[in-house]
């Protein structure tokens, strides 16, 4: 199963890029044998600031026809690590090909892509900016792969 992240916003070289390219790195590696990855970042900007109905257009671009949708939205389900990689394992043995993780912009996701969506997913109660959003959800597929694995962190 192909995993894209679509966010919004540039990930310009730093400290938040090095981590998203190394656990993604990491996730193809451990993935590849399990029926998981790779995994892509697919980066949009709203040069012309039309706000989330535009950002929604967009999005809805960079996203595979037939993938199912997972949006990162505060309002969205909290999961523990082990619970996401089942989610993720659900989707791969359901034959997904294509699995979208969406990012909003500044201002969240669109009300009617957010309806789109297969499942809404929370890393907690708070607003985190969406740089560290992309390391966090990196971080996790990683986690989810090495858990599928049967690796030594946790077990599903």
């Amino acid at each position: 199963m192909r995993v894209h992240i679509c966010a919004m916003g540039r990930l310009r070289a730093g400290p938040e890029k090095s981590l998203v390219d190394d656990y993604l790195t990491r996730f193809d590696r451990t993935g590849r044998g399990l029926g998981l990855g790779p995994a892509r970042v697919v980066e949009m900007e709203d040069k012309k600031n039309g706000g989330m109905a535009a950002e929604a257009v967009l999005l809805r671009r960079a996203i595979p026809q037939g993938a199912a949708i997972c949006v990162l939205d505060e309002r969205g389900k909290v999961e523990t690590s082990p619970a996401f990689a089942e989610r993720l394992g659900t989707w791969r043995d359901a034959g997904r090909g294509d699995l979208a993780f969406v990012i909003g912009g500044a201002d969240g996701i669109d009300p009617s892509l957010r309806a789109e969506a297969d499942h809404a997913l929370s890393f907690g109660k708070m607003v985190w900016p969406h740089m560290l959003v992309r390391v966090m959800l990196a971080e996790q597929l990683y986690r989810a792969a090495a858990i599928l694995s049967g690796g030594p962190y946790h077990r599903v």
